[in-house]
């Protein structure tokens, strides 16, 4: 069955599972283009967790910088999944979630679980906690992460606008990062380290023997978002009111926020004329621009920077392991090569940007299945997706505190697990969005050629990895 007003608007958006969308036009673009940068901001913020701080820098301490060619690949193709993703949303207001359920009716709750099962190990609470441990000198990292989830669900359910509060928090999190970038590069990062990044540029390794495809694919993955955070661009933007999102209304929070209809009205569509096409490569132009000046040069900055440090602090040391105590023998070692300040102000950083990072993934995985369920399961409940929000994000909360009493506190493990989950669901998702943006969407601004080659790629690039890092844990067992 296909949408009755596909002739007047040329989009073939499926109906035998959700109703036809209306037909609005597509609003201007802002005059003043800075008012409406941030989605891509939050993305690279909260997406600045484990790969940044933790994956990557282990891998420059083991391997030295030979691998990073492998962050550049992870964060460029998640350039054109998250503009996959927007373009979707761009066009008709509905997130790619909501999209994918037009074709099959459960794949939203398909990603939802995914997404939860690679973020149900509270493993960036964790590592928060542990770095809090060696700024103060001590403490039980085990109740100081139950003290931190507790805080985020806090946040999450109290703040009047959520994408508001996120935003800003992001914004403080970039801003002590770059602090840290700039301060290592004048302080602590040598000749060595410069000379270990050219010769890394000109001889580029995959070096699966020494660390695995796990924790290579998990890597890769998450270097920047990963996973259900990717899919979460659509309700980001949406929230900030990019293209057909500004006809839907944002979330809010069900204690202090105030009332708004629910998110989960039919899609919009607009006509096919020349005003809105106009409007529509306007927007293009700025969503594409808005993503890569934000979300692609703060991460691999960020991932090049910070694995720097680790090779200049932690490279040939034989006490580094697979766990997280690896970020305080870094500390410690910029405590004795620049001083004990910039230790200190390490472990600070690295905390509160995993704490805005842990807060930031509660939040997508929570708003994530919120929409999914309400848009999908609840469309005649008297439940809003607020409310729907506010229950998930506690029961994530819940889940992760069960998960730590009973004894799974080691954030390494827990993070490559999550990575693994994230980048098989990459796999998947990037052939869904192919195929939606080419049969879905109008020709004049369907996926091209060039874009449906890169999909391609992805879509095999993270096939290949996940069958061979599931062949690889299944000969550990």
């Amino acid at each position: 069955m296909v949408d009755a007003t596909r002739n007047s608007t040329d989009f073939n958006l499926p109906t035998k599972n959700l109703p036809a969308p209306q037909i609005r036009d597509l609003p201007d673009p802002p005059s003043k283009a800075w008012r409406v940068v941030g989605p891509g901001m939050v993305g690279a913020g909260v997406g600045l967790a484990s790969g940044e701080f933790i994956l990557w820098p282990y891998i420059a301490s083991q391997v030295g910088l030979v691998f990073l060619w492998g962050a550049v690949v992870g964060v460029a193709i998640q350039w054109f999944l998250n503009m996959e993703i927007e373009r979707y949303t761009l066009a008709t207001g509905e997130t790619a979630l909501t999209g994918f359920n037009r074709y099959w009716k459960h794949w939203g709750l398909f990603f939802a679980i995914m997404t939860y099962f690679a973020n149900l190990w509270p493993g960036w609470a964790t590592s928060s906690a542990s770095m809090l441990t060696y700024l103060f000198g001590g403490g039980n990292p085990r109740w100081i992460a139950i003290g931190i989830l507790v805080v985020i669900g806090a946040i999450l359910t109290l703040a009047p606008v959520v994408y508001v509060m996120l935003e800003r928090l992001i914004f403080v999190k970039i801003a002590a990062v770059a602090l840290l970038v700039i301060l290592a590069l004048v302080f602590a990062i040598r000749g060595k380290t410069y000379s270990a990044l050219g010769d890394a540029a000109v001889n580029p390794q995959f070096p699966v023997d020494e660390l695995g495809f796990a924790l290579m694919m998990g890597a890769i993955a998450y270097a920047g978002a990963g996973g259900g955070q990717n899919l979460c661009q659509s309700n980001w933007i949406r929230d900030k009111g990019f293209g057909m999102g500004v006809h839907v209304p944002r979330l809010v929070s069900p204690v202090t926020g105030e009332p708004e209809a629910d998110p989960t009205a039919n899609g919009y569509v607009f006509g096919n004329d020349e005003a809105n096409l106009r409007r529509w490569r306007q927007w293009w132009k700025f969503a594409n621009v808005e993503q890569a000046a934000t979300f692609v040069v703060i991460t691999i900055v960020t991932i090049v920077f910070t694995s720097m440090l680790s090779h200049a602090t932690l490279f040939g040391n034989p006490a580094v392991e697979n766990k997280i105590s690896f970020l305080k023998i870094e500390g410690t070692t910029l405590q004795t090569l620049v001083g004990g300040w910039f230790g200190y102000l390490f472990w600070a950083i690295g905390a509160f940007s995993l704490f805005a990072a842990a807060t930031g993934i509660v939040d997508y995985t929570s708003r994530l299945t919120a929409d999914m369920v309400k848009a999908r399961y609840l469309r005649t409940s008297t439940i809003t997706e607020s409310k729907l929000y506010f229950v998930l994000v506690w029961g994530l909360v819940a889940f992760g505190i069960i998960v730590l009493l009973a004894g799974l506190d080691q954030p390494l493990v827990l993070l490559v697990i999550s990575a693994c989950t994230a980048g098989t669901m990459m796999f998947v998702y990037s052939g869904l969005l192919w195929w939606m943006n080419s049969h879905a969407l109008p020709k004049a601004i369907r996926i091209n050629t060039f874009r449906t080659a890169v999909m391609l790629f992805a879509f095999l690039a993270f096939g290949f990895l996940a069958v061979f890092t599931i062949i690889d844990q299944l000969k550990k067992l």
